[in-house]
């Protein structure tokens, strides 16, 4: 990959990382409610995703569920009950609750939530496999222009999400409330039960 093709790229990447999205809202919400080092935890979690959606494509996968009208279907629809469901799970968590667990328990389950909100999300790698290909150089390694894609989106995606998820912690001392969680807890929440909506009625173009 050239240089051009990758400051191409590496724009491309920041744009998309910069629009809003289920993995976004995740990294606010982890990062008002719990501070940034535990929604560290959800955003490495959605570059797990990521990168497995990228290895999906690399090996053609991509493509594949771009084509097929019930695969891409059947993960749309995962990935939205997923997020209705976690929409849910955020209304009614108790307001206590971020004493009641271990720090271990908490960021392992918020990295499992940023893993499974990505991977619910059938355009993401649609659009990966749309994307990819025009920055690849077919007269070049593929392997090692894959390791560079990859790196490259996994480093802005991390800065981006880190900056939403910092920006969100420093509203977390206006948090503290029992009144100001149980609405940070239905905002939230409404806000993943309207993305699952969404998600399951959108169309592969």
């Amino acid at each position: 990959m050239s240089l051009h093709l990758w400051f191409g790229f590496l724009a491309a990447t920041l744009v998309v990382a910069l629009s809003p999205g289920p993995g976004a809202v995740l990294s606010m919400s982890v990062g008002m409610r719990h501070g940034y080092r535990h929604a560290l935890a959800a955003i490495l979690g959605l570059q797990t995703a990521l990168l497995l959606q990228l290895a999906l494509v690399a090996i053609g996968l991509g493509a594949l569920l771009a084509a097929s009208e019930s695969a891409f279907l059947a993960v749309k629809l995962a990935g939205a009950a997923y997020l209705v469901w976690l929409g849910i799970q955020k209304w009614r968590e108790p307001v206590g609750k971020s004493g009641e667990s271990a720090e271990g328990e908490l960021k392992s389950g918020f990295y499992r939530q940023g893993i499974l909100v990505n991977l619910g999300n059938p355009k993401a790698i649609v659009f990966i496999a749309a994307l990819v290909p025009q920055f690849i150089d077919p007269a070049a390694p593929r392997a090692l222009q894959f390791l560079v894609i990859a790196a490259t989106m996994f480093s802005i995606d991390v800065a981006v999400m880190s900056g939403y998820a910092l920006l969100a912690s420093r509203f977390r001392g206006a948090v503290r409330s029992r009144r100001a969680v149980l609405l940070q807890n239905r905002v939230f929440g409404g806000i993943f039960i309207s993305a699952g909506c969404i998600l399951a009625g959108a169309s592969r173009h």
